[in-house]
């Protein structure tokens, strides 16, 4: 097993890695939409979120030796189900391979954002 950390998205901002590699697998955490520089959150909107989260769950793929093409499993946290329709349009532009998913509305998320992504991927062979 291999912990994984990159600049290239936010520390994690409790006890856990950015992701572990075992078995040409790649787990990440989650991901919620702050700055990698600054640590503060990224956007108001749903759109503009989602955007940020998935830029930062592809720089901790990619520091894994991993891409969003192969992610097969992710989950994702919405803190208002009313943003389904928006959160699948900015999702669906990065996940073209239409990964296994789950999405689920939670009561609150880190900092009060409104997405969280998490991922299971495979590693470049």
């Amino acid at each position: 097993m291999k912990s994984i950390q990159t600049q290239g998205a936010p520390a994690a901002i409790g006890p856990y890695s950015q992701a572990f590699v075992t078995e040409g697998l790649v787990f990440t955490s989650g991901q919620i939409p702050l700055s990698a520089e600054t640590g503060q959150v990224v956007g108001v909107t749903i759109l503009e979120q989602t955007e940020q989260v998935i830029k930062n769950l592809q720089a901790v793929l990619e520091a894994a030796g991993s891409s969003l093409s192969q992610v097969i499993k992710t989950t994702c946290f919405l803190a208002d189900m009313q943003d389904f329709g928006a959160f699948n349009e900015v999702y669906a532009k990065y996940f073209t391979g239409k990964p296994a998913r789950s999405t689920v509305a939670v009561r609150q998320l880190p900092k009060n954002v409104l997405v969280e992504i998490e991922a299971v991927g495979e590693l470049t062979s």
